[in-house]
């Protein structure tokens, strides 16, 4: 049972980190107030990796700065392991 809420705990983080980037790009275009890069990476290294390069990848944004460029897919493989080891358990 526990297993079940850490893995719902997992998704949900990198849902709100595939969240973030979208929000982030479309202020972006509208010249609005942004979410830092400090926020943005944060949310990656939350276990949130996953959805931060999925985000990265669907909205192309912050394809081009190189710590994100990094940080998101090494975040994604440790959430990655993270979920497969909440499975195993």
């Amino acid at each position: 049972m526990q297993a079940v809420f850490v893995g719902a705990a997992l998704v949900l983080l990198n849902l709100f980190a595939f969240i973030l980037f979208g929000v982030d790009k479309s202020r972006a275009q509208r010249g609005a107030w942004r979410i830092s890069e400090r926020a943005l990476l944060l949310s990656a290294a939350c276990f949130g990796g996953t959805g931060a390069l999925l985000g990265m990848r669907v909205f192309r944004h912050k394809t081009k700065h190189r710590a994100f460029t990094v940080s998101a897919p090494v975040a994604a493989a440790i959430s990655i392991a993270a979920a497969l080891y909440v499975t195993m358990m």
